[in-house]
């Protein structure tokens, strides 16, 4: 593999990576404006763990969920995917130092370097679909209750930290793609002896023909 496709892949993962632990805490992963005189005038924001409201005064209060288990089911879903993200990301970015050429750890073993990059790669991908499947189905979640006329609740919209997440798990995908399709797991090593059929004769490979070879003697050589 290219050294510096390693590091690119490498830098892109770790931006992924650590985006991904600033949208988990980020607090407006959905937001809606209650309007009403000046003083009365709140915003209401959420994220995975709590519900917060500030009014035009900037002060500002944060609930978190009671429950875990009376909590829907999206929610609940979208929060383990985003801490199997983590995981799965710190697992990629361990693997793929390993398997950097530019890594002293097993480098008289280039084949099973090349697999531990493709093995980084594929912890990539699948960091930056859990993110992309948790923060579109939580986005999915606020536009069909903001498009509902029908909801009697609050309604929401996007929020930056699911800007976040889908941009972390882009940068993610990307990674992983550039170390799957760009690590060589196979070398090709030269054979110490060939076989030449027609001459009945073995030979080394890296050795010239007696036939081939420049003759060091001249005429005056012989008597």
């Amino acid at each position: 593999m290219d050294p510096i496709v390693e590091a690119v892949a490498l830098l892109l993962g770790f931006l992924g990576w650590v985006m991904v632990g600033v949208a988990i805490p980020n607090r407006y992963w959905k937001t809606s404006t209650v309007d009403g005189s000046v003083i009365t005038t709140s915003t209401l924001y959420e994220n995975l763990w709590m519900s917060c409201a500030s009014d035009s005064t900037g002060v500002h209060n944060c609930r978190e969920f009671p429950s875990l288990l009376a909590l829907s089911g999206y929610l609940q879903a979208s929060r383990a995917l985003m801490i199997a993200s983590v995981v799965l990301g710190s697992f990629a970015l361990v693997t793929t130092l390993i398997g950097m050429q530019c890594c002293k750890a097993a480098e008289d073993k280039p084949v099973l370097k090349g697999k531990l990059a493709g093995i980084g790669g594929v912890f990539f991908i699948l960091q930056g679909f859990c993110t992309m499947i948790s923060v579109s189905w939580y986005a999915f979640n606020i536009t069909q209750e903001f498009f509902n006329p029908l909801y009697p609740g609050t309604k929401y919209e996007l929020g930056e930290g699911l800007y976040i997440g889908w941009c972390s798990g882009i940068l993610a995908i990307c990674a992983g793609v550039c170390l799957v399709f760009s690590c060589k797991t196979d070398t090709e090593e030269k054979p110490a002896y060939a076989y030449q059929p027609s001459r009945g004769t073995i030979y080394s490979a890296g050795a010239t023909s007696r036939r081939d070879a420049p003759s060091t003697y001249d005429k005056n050589a012989y008597v």
